[in-house]
């Protein structure tokens, strides 16, 4: 198994460490800043995962299957804690879950036809405003600037989430068209 691969592993590892930090009682004082961290570093694995894969060219077909994967599993996650500890709407999180599941299943069929759908800067932007949302979020410091940089955020993020559907969707319409 190569760096990258190992990288995108780590951050799957990762996740239920944050879970818990985040969401046990053990640690009132403190335990959103090892979650916080621990998030933080997951997050970071993304970022070196695909730039040593295609700096060395290290691309695998695990990778290209599992990093982004473990991207909607760290965000999914910490999305639905967002909504235990209270500071995230249920609808939000649905909607951004819903479009993680409906690109997911765009590109399942996109790839039976040996359509090969990159991630679009969208996606991109979408992704990197999701997880400042998220860190801002978890830390929750008790200050009006605070709270509104959160609520910023979110706003942002959520519609990067829409925007990007419909980018994925309007660039690649064609693959939903029936085959004959």
């Amino acid at each position: 198994m190569n760096l990258p691969n190992k990288l995108t592993m780590l951050r799957v590892i990762l996740i239920p460490f944050f879970v818990f930090f985040l969401l046990t009682p053990d640690f009132p004082d403190y335990g959103k800043y090892i979650a916080t961290v621990i998030f933080i570093v997951a997050s970071l694995t993304d970022l070196l995962d695909g730039k040593i894969a295609r700096r060395y060219n290290m691309v695998t077909n695990f990778g290209k299957f599992m990093d982004p994967l473990a991207d909607k599993l760290l965000v999914c996650s910490a999305l639905i804690c967002l909504i235990e500890v209270r500071d995230l709407a249920a609808w939000i999180v649905i909607l951004i879950i819903a479009r993680e599941f409906i690109i997911s299943g765009f590109r399942l069929v996109a790839a039976e036809q040996n359509i090969v759908i990159a991630a679009s800067y969208w996606g991109k932007f979408k992704t990197t405003f999701q997880m400042l949302m998220i860190i801002v979020l978890i830390l929750d410091f008790d200050h009006p600037a605070s709270e509104m940089a959160g609520q910023l955020l979110t706003w942002i993020a959520l519609a990067l989430t829409v925007i990007s559907l419909a980018d994925y969707l309007m660039k690649n319409k064609n693959v939903m068209k029936e085959q004959r």
